[in-house]
C-alpha cells in the first residue's frame, strides 16, 4: 500500500533526520512527518542566535558542517540540515502534524491531519520546543506577553521585561537593550544560570552592574497589566512600567500527545518518559523515543550533540526485533 512503511518517524528535527538516515542505511522504507518546516524548532529560534556547540557536534549522516565562526549560527544550521536532507534524499513530508500513533495487531496506525499511515515500527522525535512553560499569573493571556523571541527590532524604544536567567533570557535582554529598549530582567534565583554561554556572561553581568539593564534577583512577576507589571522583590512589591513581557521560562514536550501514544512517565517532577535506556523502546513494543523528548521536563540534559547516537541504537534495535 502507498502509505505503508517499515517505519514512521514523527518530527524532522536533527534527531528525526538522523533516524531517517539510519533507516536509509538499512534499506527500510520510512516516512518522516513534520508539523512545520524542516528542523522546525531551529527555524523558530531567534534570528541572530549562535549555537553553544561547535559545528562538528551538530553533524549527522557523515555530512560535514562547515561554519564561518567557531560557533555556527541559526542560518548556517538551517542551510546545513537542508543540505543533509538533499544529500540523503530523505522522505520527509512537511506541514503534516501527527494527531495519533496507535498500536494494533499489525503494527502502528499513524494518523496525521492529512491522511493515515501504517507501519511496523514508530519513532517519536518531537523535541520540546512546542509548548512553553506558563507562568500561570493574571495577564499572561495578554498579547504583550510573549514566550518566543525572534528579533529585537520591533521592541526599539519600548519598555521590555524579560523573565528568566538562562541563555534565552540573556540573549533577549542584551539584543533588545542594544536596539534601544529599556530592559528590566527578573530572575527567581539570586544569580544567572550556570549554563549561560561563557562569551555572553561578561556582557550581561557588566550591563547589570552598570545599571543599564535593571535587574530584580530573587523576584517573581505576580501580574501583567496593559502598561505595567507587578513584581514581588525581596524589598516588597514593585510596579514597573512596561510595554512587552518576554517570559523565557523554558519549554516542555507535548505530554498529552505522548500519553495518547501510550508512553508512560515516572512519578517525579521531571516527568521522564519510561523507555529502555539502550534501545529507547517505550513500554509499547515497537514504539521508540529519540532526542530531547526523552528528557521530559529536564530539557537541559539532552542536546543534538549528546543524543545523535539515539538514531543508531534505535535502528539496531529494530533490526534485532526482526531476527
Amino acid at each position: 500500500m502507498e502509505n505503508t512503511f517499515d517505519l514512521i518517524i514523527t518530527g524532522a528535527g536533527p534527531i528525526g533526520i538522523a533516524c531517517a538516515i539510519e533507516a536509509e542505511k538499512k534499506g527500510y522504507t520510512y516516512v518522516v512527518l513534520e508539523k512545520g518546516c524542516l528542523v522546525n524548532s531551529l527555524f523558530h529560534y531567534p534570528v541572530n542566535m549562535t549555537f553553544f556547540s561547535t559545528s562538528d557536534r551538530l553533524e549527522v549522516g557523515n555530512i560535514p558542517f562547515m561554519s564561518l565562526g567557531s560557533k555556527p549560527t541559526r542560518a548556517e544550521a538551517l542551510e546545513y540540515y537542508r543540505r543533509v536532507k538533499l544529500s540523503w534524499h530523505l522522505n520527509i513530508r512537511q506541514y503534516e502534524p501527527v494527531i495519533a500513533v496507535t498500536k494494533n495487531d499489525l503494527g502502528f496506525m499513524v494518523t496525521s491531519e492529512k491522511q493515515e499511515y501504517r507501519s511496523r515500527f514508530a519513532i517519536i522525535a518531537t523535541g520540546f520546543y512546542g509548548i512553553p512553560n506558563l507562568l500561570h499569573i493574571p495577564g499572561e493571556e495578554l498579547s504583550k506577553t510573549l514566550h518566543y523571541y525572534r528579533e529585537a527590532h520591533p521592541y526599539a524604544d519600548t519598555k521590555v521585561a524579560v523573565i528568566g536567567g538562562g541563555n534565552s533570557a540573556v540573549d533577549v535582554a542584551l539584543e533588545t537593550f542594544r536596539k534601544g529598549a529599556e530592559v528590566t530582567l527578573i530572575l527567581k534565583k539570586e544569580t544567572l544560570d550556570k549554563g549561560v554561554k561563557y562569551w555572553v556572561r561578561p556582557d550581561i553581568e557588566n550591563r547589570i552592574a552598570e545599571g543599564e539593564i535593571k535587574t530584580f534577583f530573587n523576584s517573581n512577576v505576580m501580574e501583567i497589566r496593559e502598561k505595567e507589571i507587578v513584581v514581588q522583590t525581596p524589598k516588597g512589591m514593585e510596579i514597573v512600567e512596561n510595554d512587552f513581557v518576554f517570559a523565557m521560562t523554558g519549554y516542555q514536550p507535548d505530554f498529552g500527545f505522548l500519553s495518547r501514544c501510550g508512553v508512560t512517565f515516572d512519578n517525579t517532577e521531571a516527568k521522564t518518559p519510561q523507555f529502555d535506556k539502550e534501545t529507547f523502546e517505550t513500554k509499547v513494543t515497537g514504539l521508540f523515543l529519540a532526542g530531547v523528548v526523552c528528557a521530559g521536563m529536564e530539557t537541559g540534559k539532552l542536546f543534538i550533540e549528546n543524543s545523535r547516537y539515539h538514531a543508531k541504537n534505535i535502528i539496531n534495535a529494530i533490526e534485532a526485533l526482526q531476527q
